[in-house]
């Protein structure tokens, strides 16, 4: 049995690892906070604000790194996506010739803590925000 995420059960795989995110579970999103600290805020930010003219192409062609806030569109991506573009980068889940700098993270990350990272950064969002996005990932 899962916890309740927004009226839906949230799975959890072998020796209790979540396999989607929970961010009404402390300890997930403390456990991704730790992990987003260590991984993540060097590209979007300490408090998930991204980089600055994140809309705008760097000289490279690349995007900046979006914030991962209510101000970003992150939220606008079902869990699944999220989970696969952190696991295996932007570059395996876009249109090709898309230039990111967003790496695969499937071989510094268990799938756990990618989806602990999610919890926090979904923990952060307004719960009208967090309800469409559920929708989205349903």
């Amino acid at each position: 049995m899962g916890t309740m995420y927004f009226g839906a059960a949230v799975r959890l795989g072998r020796a209790g690892e979540p396999t989607a995110p929970d961010p009404n579970n402390p300890r997930l999103v403390e456990r991704g906070k730790v992990v987003y600290d260590e991984q993540c805020a060097r590209c979007h930010g300490d408090h998930l604000q991204g980089e600055p003219n994140w809309q705008q192409r760097k000289p490279n062609g690349e995007l900046a790194a979006p914030p991962h806030d209510a101000s970003g569109h992150t939220w606008h991506h079902s869990g699944k996506q999220l989970f696969d573009m952190t696991k295996n980068g932007t570059v395996a889940t876009l249109p090709p010739g898309y230039k990111t700098g967003m790496p695969a993270y499937r071989d510094k990350l268990s799938d756990a803590d990618i989806w602990a990272v999610l919890s926090y950064i979904e923990s952060a969002w307004p719960a009208d925000i967090r309800a469409k996005q559920q929708r989205m990932s349903r």
